[in-house]
């Protein structure tokens, strides 16, 4: 077990998980964590949601300091690296050199900004700064565009809906949640969705924003006094790539999440790694994602376990009362079977790729269960059981 410095870059989920699973794990040796942000590490999936009404930030904090002090965990936040220098095993901070046996890239994604005329008039929501402005933005009435309508964008549509505000959003896609969903779950968020009064440009992507609103591609014009922009993130693999590790829409890792350096591993939503199963490599937007990288690369570092990483991958979103969860990850060509229940089955071929829950927290459970087994996760034994996954 290597026992020299440890250092983590990115102080999100992944990163506090992974200095957290190493003590659990009995890593002796030095950890330092570094986060972009000033203040303590906190969690982000809330800032779509619940902050933007009640405005708890404490709430947030994933640890208070006197924990990080406890297991000897140093954090060294609104720090940014600089670069990587491989042969010398040091991370550059400005002038400053720190040194490294075992490094972890958690540098997560950015939003999106395409290049359409006055797009610095429109918000974010990133940061716990982006979701502080936009909180503070929604205490009058506004008319609001979104352009987006993926799960952080539907998110907040249907926070500012609730709290009565005009609501539009613009999606380049013919449907919403096009990469994560079948077409019958992005049908019932829409009409959720426009039920809640929001007014929905689908098939319609924004071309400028202006001081009144924002403009599409047909020309249409949403009148708002507030855009957000929610058109997708980008991963930050800049550090990586100038310190010459393997990028191809992430960080290139293997089966153990290892980068193209056996002294550097990469985590969460920066990560590109090989499908369990199909090989293929995915990268993955999700908090528990990250946390299950997080822990795995723990369980290598301090037992050396080379067991290739297969988690399930599981996702969810929020939206006024319907909370959607997916277990498994489908494919856009992937055939659906929508079940009596609601559920929507994924396939790819005769297996069971994803499913597709709203409200159903059992159903969700059993699924990331049966498609954990494999085995089980066929079209035919699935019929066998007329499609009752508690069966499994």
């Amino acid at each position: 077990m290597r026992t020299g410095p440890l250092v983590i870059v990115g102080a999100g989920q992944g990163g506090f998980q992974a200095a957290m699973s190493l003590r659990q794990e009995g890593y002796a040796g030095p950890i330092t964590l570094i986060g972009a942000e000033p203040g303590l590490p906190y969690q982000r999936p809330p800032l779509s949601k619940a902050y933007l009404k009640t405005g708890e930030a404490e709430k947030l904090t994933l640890r208070p300091q006197a924990v990080f002090d406890a297991k000897g965990i140093t954090l060294r936040m609104g720090t940014r690296v600089t670069a990587i220098d491989r042969a010398a095993r040091q991370l550059c901070i400005g002038d400053e050199r720190l040194d490294y046996e075992t490094l972890i890239l958690a540098t997560g994604t950015r939003n999106l900004r395409p290049p359409l005329p006055g797009v610095e008039r429109a918000l974010d929501l990133r940061t716990l700064p982006d979701a502080t402005a936009l909180r503070a933005a929604l205490e009058r009435p506004r008319r609001i565009a979104v352009v987006g309508g993926g799960f952080i964008g539907l998110e907040f549509a249907a926070v500012a809906a609730s709290l009565g505000h005009r609501v539009s959003l613009a999606e380049a896609a013919p449907r919403l949640m096009a990469r994560a969903v079948s077409a019958e779950m992005s049908e019932r968020f829409r009409l959720l969705h426009e039920t809640l009064g929001t007014e929905l440009f689908l098939g319609k992507g924004a071309t400028e924003v202006t001081e009144g609103g924002l403009v599409l591609a047909d020309g249409t014009r949403l009148a708002a006094d507030l855009v957000l922009l929610a058109a997708g993130v980008r991963p930050n693999v800049e550090l990586a790539e100038a310190a010459g590790l393997a990028v191809d829409n992430g960080i290139v890792v293997d089966a153990g999440l290892r980068t193209s350096d056996p002294h550097i591993f990469a985590l969460g939503d920066c990560a590109a790694f090989p499908e369990a199963g199909s090989g293929a490599r995915v990268r993955l937007e999700s908090v528990q994602a990250a946390t299950d990288h997080a822990r795995a690369i723990a369980r290598t570092i301090v037992r050396g376990d080379a067991t290739p990483y297969a988690a399930v991958p599981w996702f969810w979103s929020d939206q006024h009362d319907a909370k959607l969860q997916i277990a498994g990850l489908a494919r856009p060509g992937d055939d659906s079977l929508v079940l009596d229940s609601g559920a929507v089955l994924r396939f790819r071929g005769d297996r069971l790729s994803a499913v597709e829950t709203v409200n159903d927290a059992r159903t969700h459970m059993q699924a990331r269960r049966l498609l954990a087994q494999g085995a089980d996760a066929t079209r035919d034994s699935l019929r066998e059981r007329n499609y009752d996954l508690t069966a499994a």
